[in-house]
């Protein structure tokens, strides 16, 4: 049976955070609903210290910030981005339109159409995270989304040069210099001056997750994507470096990102804490990354591999780090998970920033029943239907006709008799079953 050496803090103290965020969120997205760009300019000022007349950045504005950063850095943010699209590429290849005759006559078929507008989030507060353009604006883009709009919030005071270069290098048609809760309810609900935009995706902080949530049904979203989560699953075959590093890794998002050590050895395990609490005295990141790990680590010693899958898949966080002797047993037994890293030889690290997988990922369990942002995500699997002959429209209606009245609906079945009488020749009288 699994046992916890460090457990977080509790479900009743994190469902009154959770409390408090969304009682937050609904009245800032109901004041700029009411209000528009009075209240958008307002948010910011107090959320961000930053006021604008227009938060859509000019060509001169861009131009400005990708003059700012070095040739090496433009080279590297390209390299990220080649490998995004390539893989989104691959992505996009595998989804196939469709077309089938299912019955003499009878054609049936699927179109996977790209959503119209996607305005994507870029969290930028507390880090510059310009890895989230290429997750989200090339993802889009590979998927022919006709019209792209990006906002990312200030960094110190203006905008990032570095998210703000990495957006236009993506390809977005639209950058504004916005954040928080405020960004996204303006580009979801409209201002007067900002269009909505049919689709949500990118990452942010709790508030902008929440958001995120009330907002979906009115736009649709990529995914609930909460605070950054992680699990390691380990065994002897690396050492407490190796895991400590990555949960720490990891840890530094924020104060609230979970970050989990399994193993099957005790001795790992405890080695794995006490390396945390060195690391912890050198680490540039260490407030945040200490706050977490107080409060959201955990550390479960489990008996085998059997049981850690079955412990991981209750977990079923967003990253899950895999460091045994043989990875490919969670690879193939997991279910739940937002991404796999497997091996000591790849990172979490490695998904976020470049490797070409997505790293806008399922949080908060949400990983039972979706994946993560892809391709797939901005298409609509779209059917239709043909019928071609006579006959089968005929066929095709008796059955209609009888199925419809078995449920009471006379007015589908006239839909189906009507056919029946002029491609089948019979003389089925109004609403009625056919025989």
């Amino acid at each position: 049976m699994a046992r916890y050496l460090k457990k977080g803090r509790d479900a009743e103290a994190r469902a009154e955070d959770d409390a408090r965020v969304r009682h937050t969120v609904e009245s800032i997205l109901a004041d700029i609903a009411k209000r528009g760009n009075t209240a958008v300019r307002e948010l910011s000022a107090k959320f961000d210290g930053w006021v604008r007349d227009d938060y859509r950045l000019t060509d001169k504005e861009i131009k400005d910030c990708m003059s700012q950063l070095s040739a090496r850095d433009l080279e590297d943010i390209r390299f990220a981005q080649e490998q995004v699209r390539n893989f989104a590429q691959h992505q996009r290849e595998s989804i196939r339109d469709l077309e089938v005759e299912t019955l003499p006559g009878v054609w049936l078929g699927h179109k996977n159409i790209p959503v119209n507008s996607v305005g994507c989030y870029v969290p930028g507060g507390k880090y510059p995270l310009l890895a989230s353009a290429h997750m989200s604006i090339i993802t889009a883009r590979v998927a022919m989304v006709d019209r792209v709009v990006t906002c990312a919030p200030p960094f110190q005071g203006k905008p990032a040069p570095a998210i703000v270069a990495a957006q236009h290098m993506a390809g977005a048609d639209v950058i504004y210099a916005l954040g928080g809760v405020q960004a996204v309810g303006a580009i979801a609900l409209g201002t007067e001056t900002i269009e909505p935009v049919d689709m949500l995706v990118g990452p942010g902080n709790a508030f902008v997750a929440e958001a995120k949530r009330q907002l979906y049904g009115r736009v649709g979203i990529d995914l609930f994507a909460g605070p950054t989560e992680t699990l390691v699953i380990a065994d002897e075959s690396v050492d407490a470096e190796m895991c400590a590093t990555d949960l720490l890794g990891q840890a530094e998002h924020g104060a609230n990102s979970p970050a989990v050590l399994m193993t099957t050895s005790e001795k790992l395990a405890k080695a794995t804490i006490d390396e945390i609490e060195r690391l912890l005295t050198i680490l540039p990141t260490a407030e945040i990354a200490r706050r977490a790990w107080q409060d959201y680590g955990e550390v479960i010693v489990c008996e085998d591999d059997e049981e850690m899958v079955r412990e991981a898949d209750r977990i079923a966080s967003e990253h899950v780090q895999v460091m045994t002797r043989d990875p490919n047993f969670f690879l193939t037994n997991m279910k739940n998970y937002g991404a796999l890293f497997l091996g000591p030889r790849t990172n979490v690290a490695f998904g976020d920033k470049v490797i070409g997988t997505n790293h806008t990922l399922p949080t908060m369990k949400a990983a039972r029943y979706t994946g993560g942002l892809w391709v797939g995500k901005f298409l609509k699997t779209c059917t239709y239907q043909r019928v071609e002959s006579d006959s089968a429209s005929a066929m095709i209606g008796e059955y209609c006709s009888r199925l419809c009245m078995l449920e009471g609906f006379a007015g589908h079945a006239e839909q189906a008799n009507v056919r029946v009488r002029r491609y089948g020749g019979r003389n089925i009288p109004y609403a009625t079953a056919a025989e």
